[in-house]
């Protein structure tokens, strides 16, 4: 109970507080184990403990490959696949130089280790990107790369390993063969159970509500079975097994990504808080030795750095994105997880410097972590690889009304995107020099054409409740029903609409969007009111009549804070209040400009 409440508390205060949220959990694991000695997971799960959080890697590493589809990468499909091949294996002949000349290891056991090295995975990097708001191409680079490496940096170590045993005549030159033949098994089985369950799916023989749980249960079972072959080639099957499905095109293949993703977040943040809590005070102790902080500083400034740039050249990447990702590169479970198993594997092969290795893989994916967490926002920043700080808002739908609302929330939120199925409807927005988009948001094309992630909040403004209502559900797991808003219920009964539209409702449950539309037609404008001393809200509020319609307010701070049906915020001095206004008010409004001119001629002057 403790382990989970722990993760799942260190992600919302992460999300809170805008911190990564591996290191709270990290810190919390430490904090209830070696630390204050509140629990020993290791103890307390016995022979469970191994097996529990491989089968638990095996899920979030399905969960991260069912993101990538191909299409992703259209355009920059050689950088990502430089990086996966001849980056990893700078990152290997490298990493296992610094271990033996800096670390002490062993030669046998400095390239085992360096082969483990190379993974970052989608445990560590999927939380950052979601944190950091990257641009999309250096964000699929690090996505890709941490998920089709993780895997074979698990099989690197696992190869260095047999011919470590080869070259001390503990095993023969078949072990490389079957080593060989079990990689090929792993992809095959893989490969082959995914495509079976995506045709299976497709032909409309596993009913909606069994989809989740048998692709769950298949993916542990393809796993285990690939492990039992040979250890650590399960990584391989499930990787392999995710990207045959994500490249089908799958229709229910987002309800099943949604499904892995919340199951995937729940397990990171368990295992890690399991992980370090397992930790002893020794080996925390043991981090600090010299030689330890020494590789790990090489491996953040030297190692990481020059397989990126080396194994780029020629290829259309720019320099900062070269810096970004050549800085980026934390390790995390599968590091942790693996090391253990070689450590024991290498110690009863008689290489007694392998007692070091929990030590150093606990110091490096910690410091990786830390140091990632905190400086992967500043640095897209800094190198104008992030999105900025600015969410932006888009608005699906193009009418009258949609048309007036963009050109008001476009005076202070410059990240605004108009969307509309149809080129024509939006010839308006683009005249007056809006961003627009032409294109079916429901479609998976627009998924691969539309990077959304600069945008933070979506306003459904479409004519058809059912239209809306499948836009929200589609985007309920991206944008969160708080930053999910619509216009108010015009066919039927607003209470038969309530399973499926549970967004906000814009303005109120009367102003419908046909009404607001008519509205416009009538004559009716965007009316911007700045509270100020001499005029406050209560003097708004008094020339306030009954076909005024509040929009949004924009903060002295630069918020913007839209008028709902459940959420009516107070105006504060230095606001601004937004309306939709009758035409029958201009007068007012005209009056309203003369006080306020008034009012800033006789504030006093600042003196120079």
């Amino acid at each position: 109970m403790l382990i989970i409440f722990l993760g799942v508390i260190s992600q919302w205060l992460a999300w809170r507080f805008r911190l990564p949220a591996i290191v709270l959990m990290s810190i919390a694991g430490l904090l209830v184990g070696p630390i204050l000695n509140i629990i020993h997971p290791e103890e307390s799960f016995g022979e469970l403990f191994k097996p529990v959080i491989s089968l638990a890697v095996a899920i979030i590493l399905f969960e991260g490959s069912l993101n990538l589809n191909f299409k992703e990468i259209r355009g920059f499909n050689k950088p990502v696949w430089r990086i996966v091949t001849f980056g990893a294996f700078i990152a290997w002949i490298s990493g296992s130089l610094a271990a033996h000349y800096i670390a002490g290891l062993s030669w046998a056991v400095a390239f085992v280790i360096g082969g483990l090295f190379i993974v970052t995975g989608p445990t560590v990097i999927l939380p950052l990107l979601r944190q950091a708001k990257l641009k999309a191409r250096p964000a699929a680079i690090l996505k890709w790369e941490g998920i089709i490496v993780d895997p074979f940096g698990a099989l690197l170590a696992l190869f260095a390993f047999q011919f470590v045993l080869f070259a001390i005549g503990d095993e023969t030159a078949g072990a490389f063969g079957l080593f060989f033949l079990a990689s090929l098994f792993a992809v095959a089985l893989g490969a082959g159970v995914g495509w079976l369950l995506g045709w299976m799916f497709e032909k409309g023989q596993v009913p909606e509500f069994l989809k989740a749980p048998i692709v769950f249960g298949v993916v542990l079972l393809t796993f285990v079975l690939s492990d039992i072959v040979m250890h650590e080639t399960g990584l391989l099957a499930v990787t392999a097994m995710g990207m045959v499905m994500a490249n089908m095109h799958i229709a229910s293949i987002n309800d099943m990504r949604h499904f892995k993703e919340n199951i995937s977040v729940l397990l990171i943040s368990s295992i890690f808080v399991m992980l370090t809590a397992s930790l002893s005070l020794d080996v925390l102790i043991e981090i600090f030795n010299w030689r330890i902080v020494a590789f790990v500083l090489a491996t953040l400034f030297v190692v990481r750095p020059l397989s990126i740039w080396l194994s780029t050249i020629g290829t259309d990447l720019t320099n900062q994105e070269k810096t970004l990702i050549g800085w980026i590169a934390p390790r995390g479970i599968v590091a942790l997880t693996v090391s253990g198993y070689f450590a024991g594997v290498l110690l009863e092969a008689g290489f007694d410097d392998a007692e070091l290795l929990t030590a150093l893989t606990f110091a490096l994916v910690f410091s990786t972590v830390v140091v990632h967490g905190f400086t992967i926002g500043w640095l897209g920043r800094k190198l104008g690889l992030a999105t900025g700080d600015d969410p932006g808002i888009i608005i699906v739908g193009v009418g009258r009304f949609a048309l007036k609302l963009a050109e008001a929330l476009s005076e202070y939120n410059k990240n605004l995107l108009i969307m509309d199925a149809s080129w024509g409807r939006l010839q308006p927005a683009r005249l007056a020099g809006m961003k627009t988009f032409t294109g079916e948001i429901l479609s998976e094309h627009t998924e691969y054409e539309l990077d959304m992630t600069p945008y933070e909040t979506m306003i459904l403004a479409g004519e058809i409740d059912s239209y809306n209502a499948l836009v929200m559900n589609n985007y309920v797991p991206e944008f969160g029903r708080e930053n999910l808003y619509k216009t108010a219920i015009h066919q039927g009964d607003p209470g038969d609409y309530h399973s499926s539209l549970k967004g906000r409702t814009l303005f109120g449950h009367e102003w419908n969007i046909h009404e607001l539309d008519m509205k416009a037609e009538e004559g009716y404008t965007i009316r911007k009111t700045q509270l100020t001393e001499q005029y406050t809200y209560e003097d708004y509020k008094k020339k306030w009549s009954a076909d005024t319609i509040l929009l949004f307010i924009y903060r002295e701070q630069g918020k913007i804070e839209f008028f709902t049906s459940d959420n009516f915020p107070e105006p504060k001095l230095g606001d601004t209040v937004v309306s939709f206004t009758s035409p029958a008010r201009q007068s007012d409004r005209i009056q309203e400009r003369l006080e306020n001119k008034r009012a800033k001629n006789n504030s006093p002057q600042p003196k120079e």
